[in-house]
């Protein structure tokens, strides 16, 4: 079964959901989206053994949140969106599959690294640009110190630099990197691969991965997006940094 939003996609297929992000070029992530992709998993996740996400075009799997998504009026409003994604996501059972090409960067590189494997194209690029708008990311802050280390993981989210695949490989963000046009044949070897398992056995085993290493995930999530709110949106260099990127010139710090 295939249906199809504007800007989300879901193709239904053996008790397998793929999940298109569907805004090209970058498939940037507003909170219409986030709110469509939160009310698609409520409906699918409890049918399915394995979710694909990808991104539509040929230049990204996303580029993340939308910045205008970002300005104090807005912003909670936003965080609440896709805060409910990862939530809805950390209590299933299903495996979670991301197929990156392209950019992922931002909210769309948290939607990858959440997913229990990923699939990268030699040219992917990935980072967490937001220290550059005068933000953070919430939920990278909780999981990336887990995934590869807290120094990693600072270098990664401070400095707001990008990887290429055959580095987030080998910093154990990447499953594994496949040349550019063999993205969905790998998707597809590796699904085999794991049909071939115990779906009972596989959601029992990914159950208690999810109970043993990340049981306090909401709430530390939600102890970043309060600070987030409270303390990061009310400094002046937050706020700068918004309009910086919009005015397109380089962010003028205050420093407070």
């Amino acid at each position: 079964m295939t249906t199809g939003q504007e800007t989300i996609q879901l193709r239904l297929e053996h008790r397998a959901a793929w999940i298109t992000l569907n805004r090209p070029p970058l498939n940037i992530l507003d909170v219409a989206i986030m709110q469509t992709l939160d009310a698609v998993l409520e409906r699918t996740l409890p049918q399915c053994d394995f979710v694909i996400f990808q991104g539509a075009g040929p230049k990204a799997f996303s580029a993340g949140a939308e910045i205008a998504d970002h300005t104090p009026e807005r912003v909670e409003k936003m965080l609440s969106a896709f805060h409910s994604v990862f939530c809805r996501l950390a209590a299933a059972d299903c495996l979670k599959i991301a197929a990156v090409h392209g950019y992922c960067l931002g909210g769309g590189m948290e939607l990858a690294t959440f997913c229990d494997f990923i699939l990268a194209a030699e040219s992917a690029q990935f980072g967490q640009p937001e220290i550059k708008l005068g933000c953070f990311p919430p939920v990278a802050m909780v999981t990336l110190p887990h995934l590869i280390g807290m120094r990693a993981a600072a270098h990664l989210i401070l400095t707001g630099n990008q990887i290429g695949a055959a580095e987030a490989c080998r910093f154990g963000l990447v499953t594994h990197v496949v040349p550019d046009g063999e993205l969905s044949r790998a998707v597809d070897n590796l699904l085999a691969e794991l049909r071939a398992l115990s779906p009972a056995v596989l959601r029992l085993t990914r159950r208690t991965l999810r109970r043993v290493h990340a049981q306090s995930f909401v709430e530390q999530l939600q102890d970043v997006e309060r600070v987030y709110l409270s303390e990061l949106m009310q400094t002046e260099d937050a706020q700068e940094g918004i309009r910086a990127f919009f005015e397109k010139r380089p962010p003028v710090w205050k420093g407070k």
